[in-house]
């Protein structure tokens, strides 16, 4: 392929020209430039174009990451109002199971003691039955001795008026006791009853204040169940809110890298149209040297024509201007098939034999680029003239993976192309530099993210914007 350089972007190479220029060479030369800078100002309004849409993307974006973070703040309010309640209803909950508990305890304490009343129950019983028996057996006896004859027989058989006396109380003992156990046994068996009856409803009512806890406790727990079921869905969005704050984030900062690439690149398109502009004042002040030259050679030849007429002359005249045409004539076509030599727009940046990744998919995604299986320190060269657009460390900001890692802009046959190296172990250009083609701009090396030492080397048409623009390099080499 014919390769055909911008001059605006190898003002810096030595330029080297025969004693003797063409006219025409340099109006062609001046011509080329003129071309050349305004497709430089064209580039020029691409980039500003260009800025203005990133930094309406970057506003869009700073607005997203605003309304994001509103999203977030309010669903955070809402988390944390949901944890207040979640926290209340736990306590709640707590409070319920140790009133269930407690009422439990109670539950066991009047079981326990209607047990042991159902024992003084049979106890008591025991005792009335025994005291029935003794009053049955009492009144069997009187029964057998004719009713109350016998008390009377007692009293009547007495031998002195003081055993008299001493019967009776003993018949009113009797019968006070008799009286007294009946009366007893009527009131130990009513407070028996009454304590029974009233554990037992003690019992009831406990058992009832427990099924209403446990129905409490039971709507607490659906409660607190919504309430996690609400805390899951909201910490579900405010992790989705998080993962869209991050990638606007990490947009952002692509955005700010895109940016300054940008400025970069349009800091290098405004140093190549001054270097132009410079090489078209060079030009121009040699074609008007040329044009001064050109015409006293010839005056001069005019004058010596006139001359050689008087001295009859003429034909040795002739024959040196020939000859000087001749000379010129070959001159200006050596200059052009040296401009025009070349097999490739661009040249290689490493040795062509050590291409280890071709340019393609791979795991999933683009390879922008070609692998060159170097060792660390291996000399990387620019693939042609240019200006640097920037540099990036290993550990500074932007191009993150590419670790060292330079871009250069090319403009070739009208078109604005970047070249990028990366994984660099040393770098000896910085932005704004003019490099030409097969100049070292640095060496090769292991940094970002590497598995091996190696240069990766990309082209991209027009500024660099990853994969959008991405072209294969092997089809620009030699």
């Amino acid at each position: 392929m014919k390769k055909i350089l911008s001059c605006a972007l190898i003002a810096s190479l030595v330029i080297t020209c025969s004693p003797i220029h063409s006219l025409q060479a340099s109006a062609q030369s001046v011509q080329d430039l003129n071309e050349e800078i305004k497709n430089l100002e064209k580039e020029q309004k691409v980039k500003q174009n260009e800025t203005q849409k990133l930094e309406d993307k970057q506003n869009e974006t700073e607005d997203k990451i605003k309304d994001n973070k509103a999203e977030q703040n309010k669903t955070q309010s809402d988390i944390d109002t949901i944890d207040e309640e979640l926290t209340n209803t736990r306590n709640k909950i707590t409070a319920k199971e140790n009133q269930i508990a407690a009422t439990n305890k109670e539950i066991e304490d009047l079981t326990n003691r209607i047990k042991k009343l159902k024992v003084e129950i049979k106890e008591l019983e025991e005792r009335i039955e025994k005291r029935d028996k003794l009053l049955k057996d009492r009144l069997r006896s009187i029964q057998q001795n004719g009713g109350e004859m016998p008390y009377i027989e007692v009293i009547f058989g007495s031998q002195s008026f003081g055993d008299f006396i001493s019967r009776s109380i003993s018949i009113n003992k009797i019968m006070d006791s008799d009286k007294e156990i009946m009366d007893q046994q009527k009131k130990d068996k009513a407070t028996l009853e009454a304590a029974k009856i009233e554990v037992e409803d003690k019992k009831k009512k406990i058992e009832t204040e427990k099924a209403n806890l446990e129905a409490q406790k039971k709507e607490l727990v659906s409660l607190k169940q919504d309430l996690d079921k609400q805390m899951t869905q909201k910490e579900a969005i405010m992790d989705k809110l998080e993962e869209e704050h991050n990638h606007l984030e990490e947009y952002k900062v692509s955005i700010e890298d895109e940016k300054q690439i940008l400025a970069n690149q349009a800091a290098a398109v405004a140093k190549a149209k001054e270097l132009a502009e410079k090489e078209k004042g060079r030009l121009e002040q040699i074609a008007k040297e040329e044009e001064e030259k050109a015409r006293k050679e010839a005056e001069a030849a005019a004058a010596a024509k006139k001359q050689a007429s008087e001295n009859n002359k003429s034909s040795s005249s002739s024959s040196s201007s020939k000859s000087s045409s001749s000379s010129s004539s070959q001159s200006t076509t050596k200059a052009t098939t040296q401009s025009s030599s070349g097999n490739g727009m661009f040249t290689w940046p490493a040795p062509s034999g050590t291409i280890s990744s071709p340019f393609g998919h791979r795991w999933g995604k683009l390879h922008r680029g070609l692998d060159f299986a170097v060792s660390v320190g291996t000399p990387v060269k620019s693939a042609a003239p240019g200006v640097v657009i920037q540099t990036n460390t290993e550990h500074g900001p932007g191009m993150s993976g590419y670790g060292n890692v330079i871009l250069i802009a090319h403009s070739i046959n009208g078109t604005t192309y970047t070249t990028l190296y990366a994984h660099l172990s040393s770098m000896s250009v910085s932005a704004g530099s003019v490099v030409s083609a097969g100049q070292v701009i640095g060496n090769s090396g292991n940094t970002g993210n590497s598995t091996g030492p190696h240069l990766h080397f990309e082209i991209h048409k027009g500024g660099w914007s990853g994969d959008r623009n991405a072209v294969n390099p092997r089809s620009y080499l030699p």
